[in-house]
């Protein structure tokens, strides 16, 4: 398999299949599974157009829905932000939580002279 950027490293690999939990045999690895499924959320591809080096799109697709449903993406990614902010000697779970925001002065009326420009005198 080709190494792309998107693949599990082993200890986040370790990581993920602790949280998920199924260790049964299956045609495809977790492994292989879990790559396509980053390699696809990181560069925006269609199912149908996952590379050949991955399961193909349908076993994959199964998997993300399920785990999607079931609150298994949710469970790893609170699990693994409580476990970064912890080695950040942090707080495990976040007070606040911003994006990017910006303030916009208005008025109730739309028109020219509604919001703030720098530029005007």
């Amino acid at each position: 398999m080709t190494n792309y950027s998107t693949n599990l490293t082993d200890s986040q690999y370790d990581a993920m299949i602790q949280i998920i939990g199924d260790t049964r045999k299956r045609k495809h690895a977790l492994r292989d599974i879990l790559n396509a499924i980053f390699y696809l959320l990181k560069t925006g591809c269609r199912w149908r157009m996952l590379p050949c080096d991955f399961p193909k799109w349908q076993p994959v697709y199964y998997y993300f829905s399920r785990w999607k449903e079931d609150g298994t993406f949710e469970e790893i990614h609170e699990r693994l932000r409580d476990k970064c902010r912890k080695q950040q000697k942090r707080h495990q779970s976040p007070s606040v939580g911003l994006i990017d925001s910006q303030s916009v002065k208005t008025t109730r009326v739309g028109g020219e002279s509604r919001g703030v420009d720098g530029e005007k005198k």
